[in-house]
């Protein structure tokens, strides 16, 4: 349905639909992907679903050293950091992935040329 000055607001609803659908499929494929976080030249691992769901943790026993607990503090923080850097840099990349619809003549009913 076109209405004065050629806008389809059904023809956006539309997009806006898929767009919608579009989105909910990348969250649901980012949330299946599992990064992991490590510290220590991998020696502290943590896997972080990409809905920022923490799986495991994974610490050499080289790296527990019962008179340095702060060290293994710092390094499990480190690689919980790193795996949170990750998730967010997936989340990030999967909504670059979506490219917003034309969206015709909406920007003239926004004051826009």
């Amino acid at each position: 349905m076109t209405e004065q000055g050629g806008f389809d607001l059904g023809g956006l609803l539309q997009q806006a639909q898929a767009m919608q659908e579009q989105m909910e499929a990348a969250q649901e494929i980012q949330a299946q992907q599992i990064v992991t976080g490590s510290a220590a030249g991998g020696k502290v691992t943590v896997e972080i679903s990409g809905a920022g769901v923490f799986n495991s943790i994974s610490i050499a026993p080289e790296v527990v050293d019962p008179d340095d607990v702060e060290m293994l503090e710092d390094l499990i923080l480190a690689a919980l950091r790193d795996g949170s850097n990750q998730v967010a840099e997936l989340q990030e990349n999967s909504m670059e992935a979506m490219q917003m619809p034309d969206l015709g003549s909406l920007g003239g009913l926004l004051g826009g040329a």
